[in-house]
């Protein structure tokens, strides 16, 4: 993921959170909200609660990873929120994938009922 396509702002991010639809699953909340460009961005919050620095900081690492090999799962026009719930840490890496982008897939299906 480019550093251009991450959420820097605090505010943008509370933002995000706060006004956002909400999807979720047993591992994963995505909370994303609609923007007039088509450059999306994303954010990744992981808990203390789920772990140490080095952790955390490796589960940031793996969802970067996951984004950038499923990039056309996520709609343009939106910016996203990934927040990690604790039972990702029972998960290998390729059912963190699996888990996300179903998530994703099932979101897009939600927003194009509405």
């Amino acid at each position: 993921m480019k550093k251009k396509n991450i959420v820097k702002s605090n505010i943008l991010f509370n933002d995000i959170i706060n006004k956002g639809k909400r999807i979720s699953n047993k591992y994963y909340i995505i909370c994303s909200v609609k923007i007039d460009t088509e450059e999306k961005k994303y954010g990744i919050a992981v808990g203390k609660k789920i772990g140490h620095a080095v952790v955390r900081n490796k589960l940031k690492r793996q969802i970067k990873n996951i984004i950038d090999n499923n990039e056309t799962f996520f709609a343009n026009y939106h910016n996203y929120i990934i927040i990690l719930k604790r039972d990702i840490l029972s998960l290998s890496f390729r059912e963190k994938e699996k888990q996300l982008v179903d998530l994703i897939k099932k979101g897009d299906k939600m927003n194009c009922e509405k």
